[in-house]
């Protein structure tokens, strides 16, 4: 029988185990993949650390990204999708859809075709990052050529996806890392600047790189005090992204700055566009077609089999990777 990945408890990676469980066939809107490769992502380790945003109902599986073939359909699902290599793009709950297993049952809304030129473990790492820097900065801020924009926590696959982006429409990147070692492989990648934040002034680098005018544009992922110095440095009617929450310190709204600013922050998921079906083809179409030419290229830092998932999470949570941890599945 096909093995799946559950916890039964909220805890560490060491929480995870493997079993068992029969073949499933796809409900309607449905498909069944045989697993070639998973992207995993921060948001599954807060989803069984007990600090996601959605609580695990347990015993959970887990897992967002997976890329793999189509094996069968539900009932009033295109018999077209057959056959054909695939990749899931986070528009589900992992309570209903966990994606960590040999076997996945998805939401056919939520398959993506990925292109020839890629393999399975680069099918699965696509999705998530790009579409998540995609909504925020094309979709909603309209990055546009000569902005500036921040980019916090730069070395991981939505921040490397977020500074592809940039580059593509002309934007001028400002990567943020705590420390120097990072600092070289990430400037290789891409970004116009990197900015140390522990071992530089972050807020007098800011304002020399920007000529003292400030980003219009910073797509965070840390929160916590540091949103304060970003908006100490946003530029007056600038847009803040809080997409994520990796400090896990509390964040209090600069009130002072904002008012004086005019600043807009807010909080961003790639939901917004992922389960609306207005908007989500766009973004589709944007990723692939930057894909398919190179101009995109996602950066894997480490792959580990299915057999090692407990470690390849572990690895994840160490924050030593630059780029997407995928998990291959024979």
């Amino acid at each position: 029988m096909p093995k799946i990945v559950r916890f039964h408890e909220a805890g560490g990676p060491e929480k995870l185990k493997f079993e068992e469980q029969p073949s499933r066939q796809p409900g309607k809107g449905e498909v069944r993949l045989r697993v070639e490769a998973i992207g995993l992502n921060r948001a599954e380790s807060m989803f069984y650390h007990g600090q996601y945003v959605e609580e695990a109902r347990l015993p959970a599986g887990l897992g967002y990204e997976a890329a793999g073939v189509v094996e069968a359909v539900g009932p009033d699902v295109d018999k077209n999708w057959l056959g054909k290599r695939v990749s899931t793009i986070p528009a589900f709950s992992m309570n209903q859809y966990p994606m960590v297993a040999e076997e996945a049952i998805a939401p056919v809304f939520a398959l993506g075709e990925y292109p020839a030129n890629l393999s399975a473990a680069e099918g699965a790492a696509i999705w998530m990052q790009y579409v998540t820097a995609w909504g925020a900065l094309i979709g909603i801020a309209k990055l546009t050529q000569g902005d500036f924009v921040i980019i916090p926590a730069a070395s991981s696959s939505v921040g490397l996806a977020a500074i592809q982006i940039a580059k593509a429409e002309g934007a001028v990147s400002i990567a943020t890392t705590r420390k120097n070692s990072k600092k070289a492989e990430i400037a290789a990648l891409g970004a116009d600047h990197v900015i140390a934040t522990e071992d530089e002034d972050f807020v007098a680098r800011v304002s020399e790189i920007t000529g003292g005018k400030g980003p219009r544009v910073i797509f965070d992922p840390v929160a916590g005090p540091f949103l304060e110095t970003l908006a100490q440095v946003a530029a007056p009617e600038g847009i803040i992204f809080q997409y994520g929450w990796l400090s896990m310190e509390p964040t209090l709204y600069p009130l002072v700055t904002a008012l004086v600013k005019g600043l807009n922050i807010r909080g961003y998921t790639l939901m917004e566009f992922t389960q609306n079906p207005e908007r989500l083809p766009a973004a589709k179409k944007y990723v692939f077609d930057r894909l398919a030419d190179g101009r995109f290229q996602p950066k894997i830092a480490k792959t580990f089999p299915f057999a090692q998932v407990v470690e390849a999470y572990q690895y994840l949570e160490s924050n030593a990777q630059i780029g997407k941890v995928v998990v291959t599945v024979p």
